[in-house]
């Protein structure tokens, strides 16, 4: 069964992080009108995200569901 390592797990968070603080930040700004406002909430509820996801990657990671080994 393939297994990624938790450096694969936080670099994915990490990447997913960045992209959603940006539609985060846009969106916020979008109904504030306020760009240090909008980016200092998205931070927030960017870290929260990033947390939850890293262990919803860990958790998806102890099931093969939809994984095989490839053949050489």
């Amino acid at each position: 069964m393939f297994h990624e390592r938790h450096s694969r797990s936080v670099l994915k968070s990490l990447t997913w992080t960045l992209v959603a603080f940006l539609v985060t930040t846009v969106a916020l700004f979008v109904i504030q009108r306020d760009l240090v406002a909008a980016a200092g909430e998205a931070v927030v509820i960017q870290i929260v995200k990033f947390i939850f996801f890293y262990f919803h990657e860990r958790i998806w990671n102890k099931s093969n569901y939809g994984q095989s080994i490839k053949a050489k």
